[in-house]
């Protein structure tokens, strides 16, 4: 099972897109590209390499994105090109969402770029993402299920990921789009200095989630990478299969 790929509906905005371009610096990675690593320095001013590198372990490992439907392996008797149908259908039926400009903000001890504003019509998106695209999900395993419930999981939460594979869904779900790991609380304001240097001027934009990206971790420990993209609201399908 672990050696099977891992599949993710994510929103990201376009690859040339000045956010994406900037996130793209800030983890060192570029999921569009694949797994090519991006050269370091530039947009940090006052953190080192060395603790860049670390500090965004876990985001630059996913991509930039944030997740409409957690990374789940396909059921057996379901194919990656019968889940692309599936979401090109999807996307033909639902409008781009307002997301609104965003903010910096500190979760659960890591950085996130979230939505100013409550952003209703987004929480409806994903949460028919998670119900429609369920099908297509193989169930847990037992490592993955206990790996889950080391993360303190409420009650609510515990049931979400039983029945869902992910605690994260419906009631539980905000929207965010990760660019640190956890970080100790002495190290949090010269990282937050540090984005705000990256990102504060790009957070004023009305952004809108217009497109779903279907990523893919071909192995275990594999980076994640955009296999295809597709426009809400048409199914068009902006990139190709990697």
């Amino acid at each position: 099972m672990s050696d099977n790929p891992r599949y993710a509906i994510y929103y990201t905005p376009a690859p040339e897109h000045p956010l994406t371009v900037a996130a793209r610096a800030w983890l060192g990675r570029d999921a569009f590209a694949g797994c090519s690593p991006m050269a370091s320095g530039g947009f940090v001013a006052t953190a080192t390499n060395q603790i860049r590198g670390a500090l965004t372990r876990a985001p630059r490992r996913y991509g930039f994105h944030a997740t409409l439907k957690a990374p789940f392996r396909l059921k057996k008797e379901c194919s990656v090109e019968v889940l692309e149908r599936a979401l090109r259908k999807f996307v033909a039926a639902w409008p781009s969402c307002p997301i609104g400009p965003l903010k910096i903000d500190l979760l659960g001890g890591f950085f996130a770029l979230v939505p100013v504003n409550p952003a209703p019509t987004l929480q409806g998106l994903a949460s028919c993402i998670v119900e429609e695209f369920d099908r297509f999900r193989a169930p847990l395993s037992q490592v993955e299920f206990q790996r889950r419930l080391c993360s303190q999981l409420n009650e609510i939460e515990t049931t979400h990921l039983v029945q869902w594979g992910y605690p994260y869904v419906f009631d539980c779900f905000r929207f965010h789009m990760t660019l640190t790991d956890r970080l100790p609380a002495e190290n949090q304001p010269v990282v937050r200095r540090d984005l705000d240097t990256v990102f504060g001027s790009l957070l004023c934009e009305d952004y809108s989630a217009d497109a779903l990206s279907l990523f893919v971790q071909e192995h275990s420990g594999a980076d994640f990478v955009v296999r295809s993209q597709f426009a809400l609201r048409g199914p068009t399908l902006l990139r190709e299969a990697v």
